[in-house]
């Protein structure tokens, strides 16, 4: 994963005041909504947000947290404003993440026999147990080569799109959480990765793509050797993280949706 912002290189003629001002409104927010919720004057916000006053480090974090900025936006929060950086990047390899990385492999390893993976921020696969293999069988090699992205393996027609049931409704699924996440960070490659996910093709277009009356989940319906398998899943982030690669860790893990499901997956015959 690239250290990108932690690098601590200021982005060229992008002030503290922009980016505050950009954040603002995308969070849909006017000055004295953000002054209010900040406890600081509107001509306080004003000034910084037009350059006539530099804020201190405590209050450019401050106005981050009320902004509820992802750590690697709010590093670059503090470069533009002329700080470092205070919430490192470190590879997942490197010597102080061992923990995480045990932990993770416990989470994984401990969900067997069901699937589950680990994925950053722009959804690349950084880890997975042994029954993931189930979903990605026949998926081409090019799509699981690294980094490979968990979200183009599913929906690419290369991958495992044409094993899935319901392809319509798992597909609307999954673009509208990728929504929601560039909504959240207004990251550029999340834009871009959306873009080509969207255009790829789907079921027919007429499907109605809209949740099962009753039903408490989306479910992933997925076509198997043994019978159709159905699964639902849930993310599971890092508490509190103080580190941009943890805080964008992801760990899904795939739960059985149905009695047969559970069966096939633990190998029991009858």
């Amino acid at each position: 994963m690239s250290t990108g912002v932690s690098s601590g290189v200021r982005p060229s003629g992008v002030t503290v005041g922009d980016l505050l001002r950009k954040w603002r409104q995308h969070r849909r927010l006017s000055q004295l909504d953000l002054s209010i919720q900040a406890d600081i004057s509107t001509r306080h916000l004003s000034f910084v947000e037009t350059g006539r006053s530099v804020p201190s480090r405590d209050m450019v974090l401050h106005l981050a947290e009320q902004l509820d900025l992802p750590l690697r936006e709010r590093n670059q929060l503090l470069i533009a404003a002329g700080y470092a950086p205070i919430y490192p990047e470190r590879a997942l390899d490197a010597a102080p993440m061992s923990a995480v990385r045990d932990a993770v492999r416990q989470v994984l390893s401990g969900h067997e026999p069901f699937p589950a993976i680990a994925v950053d921020r722009y959804w690349n696969l950084v880890d997975g147990n042994a029954a993931i293999a189930l979903l990605t069988e026949g998926v081409a090699t090019a799509l699981l080569e690294p980094p490979a992205n968990a979200l183009r393996i599913a929906l690419h027609p290369d991958g495992m799109a044409s094993r899935i049931a319901n392809l319509g409704e798992w597909r609307a699924h999954l673009l509208g959480r990728l929504r929601r996440e560039v909504e959240h960070t207004a990251d550029p490659q999340l834009v871009e990765l959306y873009d080509e996910l969207a255009a790829l093709p789907g079921d027919d277009p007429s499907a109605v793509e809209h949740p099962v009356t009753g039903a408490v989940v989306t479910p992933l319906r997925f076509r198997h050797p043994a019978g159709e398998l159905a699964f639902f899943s849930t993310v599971t982030t890092f508490g509190t993280p103080l580190d941009v690669t943890v805080a964008e860790l992801a760990i899904e893990a795939f739960f059985p949706a149905d009695a047969a499901t559970a069966k096939i997956l633990r190998g029991e015959s009858g």
